[in-house]
Protein backbone atom coordinates (compact mmCIF):
# COMPACT_ATOMS: atom_id res chain seq x y z
CA UNK A 1 0.00 0.00 0.00
CA UNK A 2 2.83 1.90 -0.16
CA UNK A 3 2.53 4.00 -3.68
CA UNK A 4 -1.10 4.37 -2.43
CA UNK A 5 -0.10 6.15 0.38
CA UNK A 6 2.10 8.55 -1.48
CA UNK A 7 -0.06 9.54 -3.84
CA UNK A 8 -2.91 10.35 -0.96
CA UNK A 9 -5.52 8.03 -2.60
CA UNK A 10 -8.17 6.41 -0.40
CA UNK A 11 -7.14 2.78 0.71
CA UNK A 12 -9.65 0.43 -1.46
CA UNK A 13 -11.67 -2.40 -0.03
CA UNK A 14 -10.00 -4.68 -2.13
CA UNK A 15 -6.62 -3.88 -0.94
CA UNK A 16 -2.80 -5.79 -1.21
CA UNK A 17 -3.16 -6.46 2.81
CA UNK A 18 -6.05 -7.92 2.60
CA UNK A 19 -5.10 -10.24 -0.82
CA UNK A 20 -2.01 -11.17 1.40
CA UNK A 21 0.39 -10.11 -1.17
CA UNK A 22 1.12 -6.97 -0.27
CA UNK A 23 4.78 -7.83 1.05
CA UNK A 24 5.55 -9.92 -2.12
CA UNK A 25 7.18 -6.92 -4.76
CA UNK A 26 7.13 -9.50 -7.79
CA UNK A 27 3.24 -10.20 -7.37
CA UNK A 28 0.52 -7.86 -8.41
CA UNK A 29 -2.76 -6.99 -6.16
CA UNK A 30 -4.09 -10.52 -7.74
CA UNK A 31 -1.06 -12.74 -6.88
CA UNK A 32 -0.03 -12.99 -10.34
CA UNK A 33 3.24 -12.14 -11.66
CA UNK A 34 3.70 -8.24 -11.30
CA UNK A 35 2.85 -7.15 -14.82
CA UNK A 36 5.36 -4.66 -16.50
CA UNK A 37 2.94 -3.17 -19.83
CA UNK A 38 3.33 0.57 -20.20
CA UNK A 39 1.14 3.24 -22.49
CA UNK A 40 3.76 2.15 -25.51
CA UNK A 41 3.74 -1.56 -24.95
CA UNK A 42 -0.38 -1.39 -24.95
CA UNK A 43 -0.58 1.14 -27.95
CA UNK A 44 1.51 -1.19 -29.72
CA UNK A 45 -0.47 -4.22 -29.03
CA UNK A 46 -3.30 -2.00 -30.17
CA UNK A 47 -2.21 -1.33 -33.54
CA UNK A 48 -1.31 -4.86 -34.21
CA UNK A 49 -4.53 -5.96 -33.38
CA UNK A 50 -6.44 -4.00 -35.36
CA UNK A 51 -4.56 -3.61 -38.39
CA UNK A 52 -4.47 -6.96 -40.38
CA UNK A 53 -6.60 -8.08 -42.97
CA UNK A 54 -9.59 -6.16 -43.17
CA UNK A 55 -7.13 -3.11 -44.92
CA UNK A 56 -7.43 -5.05 -47.76
CA UNK A 57 -10.57 -4.25 -48.95
CA UNK A 58 -10.61 -1.06 -47.81
CA UNK A 59 -9.83 0.08 -51.01
CA UNK A 60 -12.81 -1.16 -52.48
CA UNK A 61 -14.83 0.15 -49.85
CA UNK A 62 -14.11 4.01 -50.50
CA UNK A 63 -15.13 3.11 -54.19
CA UNK A 64 -18.81 2.22 -53.16
CA UNK A 65 -19.03 5.26 -50.73
CA UNK A 66 -17.02 7.89 -52.85
CA UNK A 67 -15.17 10.70 -51.68
CA UNK A 68 -16.96 12.74 -49.53
CA UNK A 69 -19.05 9.81 -47.71
CA UNK A 70 -16.39 7.33 -48.14
CA UNK A 71 -13.64 9.46 -45.05
CA UNK A 72 -16.65 10.47 -43.26
CA UNK A 73 -17.57 6.91 -42.47
CA UNK A 74 -14.19 5.52 -41.57
CA UNK A 75 -13.79 8.56 -39.33
CA UNK A 76 -17.24 7.47 -37.88
CA UNK A 77 -16.36 3.85 -37.24
CA UNK A 78 -12.72 5.40 -35.58
CA UNK A 79 -14.36 8.01 -33.22
CA UNK A 80 -17.30 5.26 -32.36
CA UNK A 81 -14.65 2.62 -31.42
CA UNK A 82 -12.25 4.87 -29.26
CA UNK A 83 -15.08 5.86 -27.40
CA UNK A 84 -16.56 2.55 -26.77
CA UNK A 85 -13.02 1.21 -26.25
CA UNK A 86 -12.85 3.64 -23.55
CA UNK A 87 -15.96 2.64 -21.73
CA UNK A 88 -14.84 -0.80 -21.95
CA UNK A 89 -11.25 0.44 -20.48
CA UNK A 90 -12.88 1.47 -17.54
CA UNK A 91 -14.80 -2.32 -16.95
CA UNK A 92 -11.73 -3.75 -16.25
CA UNK A 93 -12.05 -3.91 -12.92
CA UNK A 94 -15.31 -4.68 -11.03
CA UNK A 95 -17.36 -2.76 -9.52
CA UNK A 96 -14.51 0.03 -8.74
CA UNK A 97 -12.74 0.62 -12.17
CA UNK A 98 -9.70 1.54 -9.83
CA UNK A 99 -9.24 -0.30 -7.06
CA UNK A 100 -12.01 -3.17 -7.81
CA UNK A 101 -11.55 -7.22 -8.70
CA UNK A 102 -9.57 -7.54 -11.94
CA UNK A 103 -11.26 -9.85 -14.80
CA UNK A 104 -9.10 -10.93 -17.18
CA UNK A 105 -11.19 -11.41 -20.18
CA UNK A 106 -14.03 -9.56 -21.87
CA UNK A 107 -16.27 -12.38 -21.30
CA UNK A 108 -15.61 -12.00 -16.76
CA UNK A 109 -16.02 -8.44 -17.41
CA UNK A 110 -19.93 -9.04 -18.89
CA UNK A 111 -20.56 -11.20 -16.25
CA UNK A 112 -19.21 -9.24 -13.66
CA UNK A 113 -21.17 -6.11 -14.65
CA UNK A 114 -24.11 -7.54 -16.26
CA UNK A 115 -24.96 -11.10 -15.02
CA UNK A 116 -24.73 -14.87 -15.94
CA UNK A 117 -27.40 -14.10 -19.22
CA UNK A 118 -25.78 -11.91 -20.61
CA UNK A 119 -22.30 -13.54 -20.30
CA UNK A 120 -24.01 -16.42 -21.98
CA UNK A 121 -25.36 -13.72 -25.12
CA UNK A 122 -21.50 -12.49 -25.17
CA UNK A 123 -19.86 -15.83 -25.24
CA UNK A 124 -22.33 -16.80 -28.17
CA UNK A 125 -21.44 -13.70 -29.70
CA UNK A 126 -17.29 -14.18 -29.16
CA UNK A 127 -17.25 -17.57 -30.68
CA UNK A 128 -19.46 -16.64 -33.80
CA UNK A 129 -16.49 -14.15 -34.14
CA UNK A 130 -14.05 -16.73 -33.66
CA UNK A 131 -15.49 -19.16 -36.24
CA UNK A 132 -16.47 -16.57 -38.80
CA UNK A 133 -12.78 -14.93 -38.80
CA UNK A 134 -11.25 -18.50 -38.97
CA UNK A 135 -13.17 -19.03 -42.01
CA UNK A 136 -12.69 -15.80 -43.07
CA UNK A 137 -8.53 -16.27 -42.81
CA UNK A 138 -8.78 -19.46 -44.72
CA UNK A 139 -10.52 -17.66 -47.54
CA UNK A 140 -7.83 -14.92 -47.86
CA UNK A 141 -5.04 -16.90 -47.56
CA UNK A 142 -6.50 -19.50 -50.04
CA UNK A 143 -6.58 -16.07 -52.60
CA UNK A 144 -3.16 -14.93 -51.61
CA UNK A 145 -1.68 -17.87 -52.56
CA UNK A 146 -3.71 -18.27 -55.91
CA UNK A 147 -1.98 -14.65 -56.09
CA UNK A 148 1.57 -16.00 -56.22
CA UNK A 149 0.71 -18.25 -58.64
CA UNK A 150 -1.35 -16.09 -61.22
CA UNK A 151 1.16 -13.12 -60.90
CA UNK A 152 4.08 -14.89 -62.29
CA UNK A 153 1.89 -16.20 -64.96
CA UNK A 154 1.07 -12.98 -66.04
CA UNK A 155 4.61 -12.49 -65.79
CA UNK A 156 5.55 -15.22 -68.10
CA UNK A 157 2.85 -14.87 -70.17
CA UNK A 158 1.74 -11.33 -70.60
CA UNK A 159 -1.22 -9.38 -68.43
CA UNK A 160 -4.01 -10.26 -70.99
CA UNK A 161 -3.07 -14.36 -70.12
CA UNK A 162 -5.83 -16.88 -69.02
CA UNK A 163 -4.18 -17.26 -65.75
CA UNK A 164 -6.40 -19.17 -63.26
CA UNK A 165 -5.98 -20.55 -59.47
CA UNK A 166 -7.96 -22.99 -57.73
CA UNK A 167 -8.80 -21.71 -54.58
CA UNK A 168 -10.32 -24.97 -53.25
CA UNK A 169 -6.91 -26.94 -53.85
CA UNK A 170 -5.12 -23.44 -51.68
CA UNK A 171 -7.74 -24.25 -48.57
CA UNK A 172 -6.75 -27.92 -48.61
CA UNK A 173 -3.11 -27.04 -48.14
CA UNK A 174 -4.11 -24.03 -46.16
CA UNK A 175 -6.58 -26.76 -43.64
CA UNK A 176 -3.63 -29.38 -44.09
CA UNK A 177 -1.20 -26.68 -42.20
CA UNK A 178 -3.87 -26.12 -39.53
CA UNK A 179 -4.56 -29.77 -38.47
CA UNK A 180 -1.13 -30.12 -37.98
CA UNK A 181 -0.42 -26.48 -36.37
CA UNK A 182 -3.75 -27.60 -34.06
CA UNK A 183 -2.10 -29.87 -32.39
CA UNK A 184 0.94 -28.06 -31.36
CA UNK A 185 1.04 -28.13 -27.24
CA UNK A 186 1.25 -24.96 -25.64
CA UNK A 187 0.39 -22.91 -28.40
CA UNK A 188 -0.06 -19.87 -26.42
CA UNK A 189 2.93 -19.64 -25.20
CA UNK A 190 4.54 -18.98 -28.82
CA UNK A 191 5.02 -15.15 -27.30
CA UNK A 192 7.14 -14.57 -31.01
CA UNK A 193 3.57 -15.28 -32.77
CA UNK A 194 2.25 -12.14 -32.26
CA UNK A 195 5.72 -10.46 -33.56
CA UNK A 196 5.60 -12.45 -36.77
CA UNK A 197 1.85 -11.48 -37.22
CA UNK A 198 2.28 -7.98 -36.88
CA UNK A 199 5.56 -7.51 -38.81
CA UNK A 200 3.69 -9.56 -42.00
CA UNK A 201 0.77 -7.25 -41.45
CA UNK A 202 2.54 -4.05 -41.82
CA UNK A 203 4.39 -5.41 -44.40
CA UNK A 204 2.06 -6.40 -46.50
CA UNK A 205 -0.88 -3.09 -45.82
CA UNK A 206 2.57 -1.18 -46.95
CA UNK A 207 3.57 -2.81 -49.87
CA UNK A 208 -0.34 -2.18 -51.00
CA UNK A 209 -0.09 1.30 -50.01
CA UNK A 210 3.38 2.12 -51.55
CA UNK A 211 1.78 0.44 -54.57
CA UNK A 212 -0.71 2.70 -54.74
CA UNK A 213 1.48 5.61 -54.20
CA UNK A 214 3.36 4.41 -57.43
CA UNK A 215 0.39 3.95 -59.44
CA UNK A 216 -0.86 7.55 -58.76
CA UNK A 217 2.50 8.84 -59.42
CA UNK A 218 2.83 7.01 -62.65
CA UNK A 219 0.29 9.23 -64.05
CA UNK A 220 -2.55 6.66 -64.78
CA UNK A 221 -5.63 8.56 -63.50
CA UNK A 222 -8.58 6.29 -62.50
CA UNK A 223 -12.08 7.46 -62.92
CA UNK A 224 -13.17 8.40 -59.27
CA UNK A 225 -16.14 10.41 -57.95
CA UNK A 226 -17.93 12.22 -55.35
CA UNK A 227 -20.13 9.42 -55.02
CA UNK A 228 -18.34 6.26 -55.34
CA UNK A 229 -19.67 4.04 -57.62
CA UNK A 230 -21.88 5.51 -60.28
CA UNK A 231 -25.19 4.41 -61.21
CA UNK A 232 -26.03 3.21 -64.96
CA UNK A 233 -22.28 3.21 -65.06
CA UNK A 234 -20.15 1.03 -62.97
CA UNK A 235 -23.16 -0.58 -61.34
CA UNK A 236 -27.06 -0.53 -61.32
CA UNK A 237 -29.20 0.84 -58.81
CA UNK A 238 -29.95 -2.00 -56.93
CA UNK A 239 -26.22 -3.07 -56.53
CA UNK A 240 -25.38 0.57 -55.49
CA UNK A 241 -27.34 0.16 -52.32
CA UNK A 242 -26.70 -3.28 -51.48
CA UNK A 243 -22.62 -2.75 -52.19
CA UNK A 244 -22.79 0.39 -49.75
CA UNK A 245 -24.23 -1.46 -47.10
CA UNK A 246 -21.37 -4.30 -47.69
CA UNK A 247 -18.89 -1.45 -47.69
CA UNK A 248 -20.08 -0.63 -44.21
CA UNK A 249 -19.27 -4.07 -42.79
CA UNK A 250 -15.76 -3.89 -44.59
CA UNK A 251 -15.01 -1.23 -42.53
CA UNK A 252 -16.61 -2.44 -39.58
CA UNK A 253 -14.12 -5.92 -39.78
CA UNK A 254 -11.29 -3.61 -40.51
CA UNK A 255 -11.84 -2.16 -36.94
CA UNK A 256 -12.97 -4.92 -34.88
CA UNK A 257 -10.80 -5.48 -31.93
CA UNK A 258 -12.81 -5.23 -28.87
CA UNK A 259 -12.48 -8.86 -28.17
CA UNK A 260 -8.70 -8.24 -27.09
CA UNK A 261 -9.36 -5.24 -25.35
CA UNK A 262 -9.28 -6.55 -21.80
CA UNK A 263 -6.77 -8.93 -22.20
CA UNK A 264 -4.13 -6.23 -23.65
CA UNK A 265 -5.08 -4.06 -20.60
CA UNK A 266 -4.56 -7.51 -18.22
CA UNK A 267 -0.77 -6.51 -19.43
CA UNK A 268 -0.42 -3.12 -17.67
CA UNK A 269 1.07 -2.04 -14.28
CA UNK A 270 -1.61 -0.94 -12.25
CA UNK A 271 0.28 2.47 -11.25
CA UNK A 272 -0.92 4.75 -13.08
CA UNK A 273 -4.46 3.17 -13.03
CA UNK A 274 -4.73 0.49 -16.02
CA UNK A 275 -8.20 2.02 -17.17
CA UNK A 276 -6.10 5.80 -17.41
CA UNK A 277 -3.64 4.58 -19.78
CA UNK A 278 -5.66 2.19 -21.81
CA UNK A 279 -7.54 4.87 -22.25
CA UNK A 280 -4.58 6.98 -23.99
CA UNK A 281 -3.28 3.77 -25.02
CA UNK A 282 -6.69 2.91 -27.23
CA UNK A 283 -6.58 6.79 -28.37
CA UNK A 284 -3.31 6.21 -29.81
CA UNK A 285 -3.94 3.29 -31.24
CA UNK A 286 -7.11 3.95 -33.05
CA UNK A 287 -5.69 7.21 -34.52
CA UNK A 288 -2.64 5.53 -35.75
CA UNK A 289 -4.42 3.27 -37.19
CA UNK A 290 -7.33 5.49 -38.85
CA UNK A 291 -4.27 7.45 -40.35
CA UNK A 292 -3.05 4.67 -41.76
CA UNK A 293 -6.49 3.29 -42.85
CA UNK A 294 -7.23 6.70 -44.53
CA UNK A 295 -3.73 6.45 -46.40
CA UNK A 296 -4.54 2.88 -48.08
CA UNK A 297 -7.91 3.60 -48.38
CA UNK A 298 -7.79 7.04 -50.40
CA UNK A 299 -4.77 6.09 -52.34
CA UNK A 300 -5.95 2.62 -53.07
CA UNK A 301 -9.34 4.39 -54.49
CA UNK A 302 -7.51 7.37 -56.07
CA UNK A 303 -5.20 4.45 -57.70
CA UNK A 304 -7.73 2.19 -59.32
CA UNK A 305 -11.25 4.34 -59.11
CA UNK A 306 -14.51 3.17 -58.86
CA UNK A 307 -13.15 -0.47 -60.15
CA UNK A 308 -11.23 -0.84 -57.33
CA UNK A 309 -10.68 -4.49 -56.69
CA UNK A 310 -11.79 -5.73 -53.65
CA UNK A 311 -8.73 -6.36 -52.61
CA UNK A 312 -6.10 -4.75 -53.29
CA UNK A 313 -3.33 -7.23 -53.11
CA UNK A 314 -5.16 -10.12 -54.95
CA UNK A 315 -7.19 -8.25 -57.41
CA UNK A 316 -4.66 -7.00 -59.91
CA UNK A 317 -4.83 -3.33 -60.62
CA UNK A 318 -1.33 -4.04 -59.88
CA UNK A 319 0.75 -6.58 -62.01
CA UNK A 320 4.39 -5.33 -61.30
CA UNK A 321 6.58 -5.16 -59.77
CA UNK A 322 5.38 -9.21 -59.99
CA UNK A 323 7.85 -9.90 -56.95
CA UNK A 324 6.86 -7.52 -54.86
CA UNK A 325 3.25 -8.36 -55.08
CA UNK A 326 4.58 -12.11 -54.32
CA UNK A 327 6.30 -10.58 -51.46
CA UNK A 328 3.12 -8.89 -50.03
CA UNK A 329 0.75 -12.09 -50.68
CA UNK A 330 3.05 -14.41 -49.14
CA UNK A 331 3.47 -11.71 -45.75
CA UNK A 332 -0.44 -12.17 -45.85
CA UNK A 333 -0.13 -16.07 -45.63
CA UNK A 334 2.15 -16.15 -42.88
CA UNK A 335 0.40 -14.06 -40.93
CA UNK A 336 -2.86 -15.42 -41.46
CA UNK A 337 -1.55 -19.30 -40.71
CA UNK A 338 -0.67 -17.97 -37.54
CA UNK A 339 -3.32 -15.66 -37.32
CA UNK A 340 -5.94 -18.86 -37.20
CA UNK A 341 -4.22 -20.60 -34.85
CA UNK A 342 -4.88 -17.07 -32.32
CA UNK A 343 -8.32 -17.47 -33.26
CA UNK A 344 -9.52 -20.72 -32.76
CA UNK A 345 -7.44 -21.52 -30.12
CA UNK A 346 -9.97 -19.98 -27.32
CA UNK A 347 -12.49 -22.48 -29.36
CA UNK A 348 -10.53 -25.23 -28.95
CA UNK A 349 -10.08 -24.85 -24.80
CA UNK A 350 -13.55 -23.67 -24.46
CA UNK A 351 -14.88 -27.38 -25.98
CA UNK A 352 -12.24 -29.72 -24.39
CA UNK A 353 -12.82 -27.96 -20.98
CA UNK A 354 -16.52 -28.60 -21.49
CA UNK A 355 -16.56 -31.83 -22.48
CA UNK A 356 -14.59 -32.72 -19.84
CA UNK A 357 -16.98 -31.52 -16.92
CA UNK A 358 -19.76 -33.20 -18.72
CA UNK A 359 -17.68 -36.78 -18.73
CA UNK A 360 -15.13 -36.44 -16.23
CA UNK A 361 -15.36 -40.34 -16.61
CA UNK A 362 -14.27 -40.65 -20.29
CA UNK A 363 -11.07 -42.74 -21.35
CA UNK A 364 -11.22 -41.49 -24.54
CA UNK A 365 -11.52 -37.82 -23.34
CA UNK A 366 -8.46 -38.39 -20.83
CA UNK A 367 -6.59 -40.79 -23.14
CA UNK A 368 -3.26 -39.22 -23.98
CA UNK A 369 0.36 -40.81 -24.92
CA UNK A 370 3.72 -38.87 -25.37
CA UNK A 371 5.07 -39.57 -29.19
CA UNK A 372 8.56 -38.57 -29.93
CA UNK A 373 9.56 -36.47 -32.59
CA UNK A 374 12.40 -36.13 -34.64
CA UNK A 375 14.08 -32.77 -34.19
CA UNK A 376 10.53 -31.86 -32.06
CA UNK A 377 11.32 -34.04 -28.61
CA UNK A 378 8.54 -35.29 -26.81
CA UNK A 379 5.01 -34.65 -28.71
CA UNK A 380 1.72 -35.58 -26.30
CA UNK A 381 -1.12 -36.72 -28.81
CA UNK A 382 -4.74 -36.75 -27.29
CA UNK A 383 -7.12 -39.21 -29.44
CA UNK A 384 -10.40 -36.68 -28.35
CA UNK A 385 -7.30 -33.17 -29.44
CA UNK A 386 -6.86 -34.80 -32.72
CA UNK A 387 -10.41 -35.98 -34.21
CA UNK A 388 -12.12 -32.59 -32.48
CA UNK A 389 -9.58 -29.74 -33.86
CA UNK A 390 -9.09 -31.90 -37.23
CA UNK A 391 -12.60 -31.96 -37.72
CA UNK A 392 -12.75 -27.90 -36.52
CA UNK A 393 -10.32 -27.27 -39.39
CA UNK A 394 -11.90 -29.57 -42.14
CA UNK A 395 -15.20 -28.03 -41.08
CA UNK A 396 -14.13 -24.40 -41.54
CA UNK A 397 -12.63 -25.25 -45.15
CA UNK A 398 -15.84 -27.09 -46.35
CA UNK A 399 -17.68 -23.53 -45.45
CA UNK A 400 -14.79 -21.50 -47.32
CA UNK A 401 -14.99 -23.77 -49.61
CA UNK A 402 -18.50 -23.30 -50.37
CA UNK A 403 -18.48 -19.24 -50.00
CA UNK A 404 -15.02 -18.31 -50.88
CA UNK A 405 -15.43 -14.64 -51.63
CA UNK A 406 -13.54 -11.77 -49.77
CA UNK A 407 -15.17 -9.33 -49.68
CA UNK A 408 -18.74 -10.54 -48.58
CA UNK A 409 -17.52 -13.11 -46.05
CA UNK A 410 -15.56 -9.94 -44.36
CA UNK A 411 -18.70 -7.86 -44.49
CA UNK A 412 -20.66 -10.49 -42.67
CA UNK A 413 -18.18 -10.55 -40.10
CA UNK A 414 -17.68 -6.94 -39.49
CA UNK A 415 -21.76 -6.50 -39.52
CA UNK A 416 -22.12 -9.56 -36.97
CA UNK A 417 -19.12 -8.75 -34.66
CA UNK A 418 -19.69 -4.93 -34.85
CA UNK A 419 -22.84 -3.87 -32.36
CA UNK A 420 -22.76 -6.51 -29.95
CA UNK A 421 -18.97 -6.74 -29.25
CA UNK A 422 -17.99 -3.05 -29.95
CA UNK A 423 -20.56 -1.31 -28.73
CA UNK A 424 -23.53 -2.99 -27.19
CA UNK A 425 -22.27 -4.84 -24.10
CA UNK A 426 -19.22 -2.01 -23.55
CA UNK A 427 -22.26 0.38 -23.45
CA UNK A 428 -24.17 -1.61 -21.02
CA UNK A 429 -21.58 -2.28 -18.66
CA UNK A 430 -20.84 1.66 -18.66
CA UNK A 431 -24.08 2.00 -17.92
CA UNK A 432 -24.66 -0.90 -14.65
CA UNK A 433 -21.11 0.40 -13.56
CA UNK A 434 -22.17 4.23 -13.28
CA UNK A 435 -25.61 2.97 -12.21
CA UNK A 436 -27.62 5.41 -14.96
CA UNK A 437 -30.86 6.12 -14.47
CA UNK A 438 -33.50 4.93 -16.98
CA UNK A 439 -34.31 7.86 -19.33
CA UNK A 440 -31.88 10.08 -17.98
CA UNK A 441 -30.00 12.07 -20.40
CA UNK A 442 -26.98 9.72 -20.50
CA UNK A 443 -28.96 6.79 -20.78
CA UNK A 444 -30.72 8.31 -23.66
CA UNK A 445 -27.99 8.84 -25.75
CA UNK A 446 -26.05 6.07 -24.94
CA UNK A 447 -29.17 3.93 -26.13
CA UNK A 448 -29.66 5.79 -29.19
CA UNK A 449 -25.60 5.08 -30.02
CA UNK A 450 -26.27 1.59 -29.48
CA UNK A 451 -29.62 1.60 -31.36
CA UNK A 452 -27.78 3.67 -34.20
CA UNK A 453 -25.05 1.23 -34.41
CA UNK A 454 -27.27 -1.87 -34.30
CA UNK A 455 -29.15 -0.33 -37.86
CA UNK A 456 -25.73 -0.18 -39.24
CA UNK A 457 -25.12 -3.15 -38.36
CA UNK A 458 -28.56 -5.20 -39.76
CA UNK A 459 -27.51 -3.03 -43.35
CA UNK A 460 -23.92 -4.27 -43.07
CA UNK A 461 -25.26 -7.57 -42.59
CA UNK A 462 -28.15 -7.93 -45.21
CA UNK A 463 -25.45 -6.31 -47.96
CA UNK A 464 -22.98 -9.04 -47.03
CA UNK A 465 -25.71 -11.91 -47.69
CA UNK A 466 -27.05 -10.36 -50.78
CA UNK A 467 -23.53 -10.31 -51.87
CA UNK A 468 -23.18 -13.92 -51.13
CA UNK A 469 -26.39 -15.28 -52.84
CA UNK A 470 -25.59 -13.14 -55.85
CA UNK A 471 -21.97 -14.74 -56.02
CA UNK A 472 -23.56 -18.44 -55.91
CA UNK A 473 -25.29 -17.93 -58.97
CA UNK A 474 -22.96 -19.70 -61.33
CA UNK A 475 -20.00 -20.60 -58.87
CA UNK A 476 -19.48 -24.20 -58.61
CA UNK A 477 -17.88 -25.25 -55.20
CA UNK A 478 -14.74 -27.62 -54.74
CA UNK A 479 -13.52 -26.83 -58.07
CA UNK A 480 -9.84 -28.41 -58.02
CA UNK A 481 -7.66 -27.50 -60.89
Amino acid sequence: MVKEAQSGTKVAAFNLAETGYGDRPDLDDDGRERRTGTLVTASAHIITAVIGSGVLSLAWAIAQLGWVIGPVVLVAFSVITWFCSSLLADCYRAPDPVHGKRNYTYGQAVRAYLGVSKYRLCALAQYINLVGVTIGYTITTAISMGAIKRSNCFHRNGHSADCEASNTTNMIIFAGIQILLSQLPNFHKLWWLSIVAAVMSLAYSSIGLGLSIAKIAGGVHARTTLTGATVGVDVSASEKIWKTFQSLGDIAFAYSYSNVLIEIQDTLRSSPPENTVMKKASFIGVSTTTGFYMLCGILGYAAFGNQAPGNFLTGFGFYDPFWLIDVGNICIAVHLIGAYQVFCQPLFAFVEAWARDRWPDSGFLAAERVVRMPLAGEFPVSPFRLVWRTSYVVLTALVAMIFPFFNDFLGLIGAVSFWPLTVYFPVQMYMAQAKTRRFSPTWTWMNVLSFSCLVVSLLAAAGSVQGLVKDLKGYKPFKVS
